[in-house]
């Protein structure tokens, strides 16, 4: 691989990497914060966690529509209508989010308590899910910003916001959750009161760097017609029903768990954050990718964006692999500093062994998922993923955890498991380059 291919990778994955990690080390003290109130304050801001995921999903997946057609305007030589996808997604994370969040905000004691038996953990994590989802409208226009930054080579622009947002989310949390300096002690309704108020703040910084850096490339000027309006919609609606299934499908993971008992939820959560310092990184590769592939094919050069995607993921994986290992020789070391519990630990250890183990071949599977996304290419992977997880992997775990009682270990190896080979069948896909026929 040529040293110059490899700079300008980094590039741009590295700040985005940077702040992904940035945010996987803030819920990680997060986590060890909430960890500290005890095993049912951690399974229930795990749990409300995904369920706030998998309600936000929709305005999420704007970013994709975002960053394909502004790399893709970069890659044609119209810069200064980069940013006209931008504004579609700010109208349209708007739109959807004000009358969204408040409904289900407003739903939400009704709505959680069926997802949870351990009354103690429905009293912590009703109200935290509630703040985070009032948080909903800033968190869309967020990751439109994201798309938009990302897909214009300055996503050092987002690394700078990110910092600043969970800078801001540690102290929140700190004062909080814990009630020093005066401010209440809130416990875990703190942690999300802290979380919620970051997200503005990432919006407000958002829009002060976007006024000083693209009002040339039209933000705020030049309005998106219907035509911009409607290639959002068809290139991230399918991104949004993904997240959308895989949210829920993860809610339901942890209903599953849930079922064994609120050890296993407490180990899960401190799982599922300690497998984001893999994936997140993954899927910074992958969002670089995506706007290489885009600008590639803004230039009309296929082989170009097809060879980015095998070189990107590549260095995903050496770089994945190397960075889970220490996780899966030492797992009790990692653990430690987040579960206080000897036997709640003791259930976390394999599962943690069995996921680091396969981190290398799943980061593949979220670079090359990331490239489809930035081609504009999304109903394919879509579809793929919807099936995987719910055709495939959901009923087995079921069957394994509650039917057979193979408990953690099981849903953690059936996890890894459904991952690999949706890995292996996007590197299928890419390879026939229907992807490139995409217009935008």
């Amino acid at each position: 691989m040529k040293r110059k291919t490899l700079k300008e990778v980094l590039d741009l994955a590295l700040p985005i990497i940077g702040g992904m990690v940035s945010q996987n080390i803030l819920n990680l003290v997060d986590t060890a914060m909430v960890g500290s109130l005890g095993d049912a304050a951690l399974a229930a801001v795990g749990m409300a966690g995904f369920v706030n995921f998998m309600c936000v999903a929709m305005v999420m997946g704007l970013s994709a529509g975002v960053q394909a057609m502004a790399s893709r305007r970069l890659g044609e030589g119209n810069s200064d209508s980069t940013a006209v996808p931008l504004n579609g997604g700010l109208l349209l994370s708007f739109t959807l989010a004000v009358p969204l969040s408040l409904i289900l905000a407003f739903y939400t004691p009704n709505l959680f308590p069926l997802l949870v038996n351990d009354e103690l953990v429905v009293a912590e994590g009703t109200p935290y899910l509630q703040v985070r989802l009032l948080a909903m409208t800033a968190l869309g226009m967020n990751y439109s910003f994201r798309g938009y930054w990302n897909g214009i080579n300055l996503s050092k622009i987002y690394l700078r916001t990110l910092v600043i947002m969970h800078l801001s989310n540690l102290l929140l949390n700190y004062l909080l959750i814990f009630g020093k300096f005066g401010f209440p002690e809130l416990q875990t309704l703190g942690a999300g009161i802290g979380t919620a108020i970051a997200n503005y703040i990432g919006t407000i910084v958002y829009f002060f760097l976007a006024f000083r850096l693209a009002r040339k490339n039209g933000f705020l000027r030049a309005m998106p017609n219907k035509k911009t309006l409607k290639t959002i919609i068809r290139i991230s609606l399918p991104v949004s029903i993904q997240q959308l299934f895989f949210a829920t499908g993860m809610t339901v993971f942890f209903w599953i768990v849930g079922q064994i008992g609120t050890r296993e939820l407490a180990a899960n959560n401190v799982l599922v954050n300690l497998l984001l310092v893999c994936i997140l990184p993954g899927i910074g590769f992958g969002m670089a990718c995506a706007t290489l592939v885009g600008q590639a094919l803004g230039r009309k050069d296929v082989k170009a964006a097809k060879e980015w995607g095998w070189i990107v993921c590549r260095i995903a994986a050496l770089s994945i692999g190397a960075l889970g290992l220490p996780a899966a020789i030492f797992p009790d070391f990692f653990l430690q500093f987040f579960i206080y519990d000897s036997q709640t630990l003791e259930i976390a250890i394999l599962p943690l062994r069995i996921v680091t183990s396969m981190i290398a071949l799943d980061s593949i599977g979220l670079v090359l998922f990331n490239a489809m996304n930035g081609a504009g290419y999304t109903r394919t992977p879509m579809v793929l993923s919807i099936i995987m997880q719910w055709c495939l992997y959901l009923p087995i775990a079921y069957f394994m955890c509650i039917v057979l009682g193979y408990g953690l270990v099981a849903i953690w190896a059936g996890q890894m498991c459904y991952r690999g080979i949706q890995a292996l069948l996007l590197m299928r896909i890419w390879s026939k380059e229907k992807w490139a026929t995409v217009q935008l």
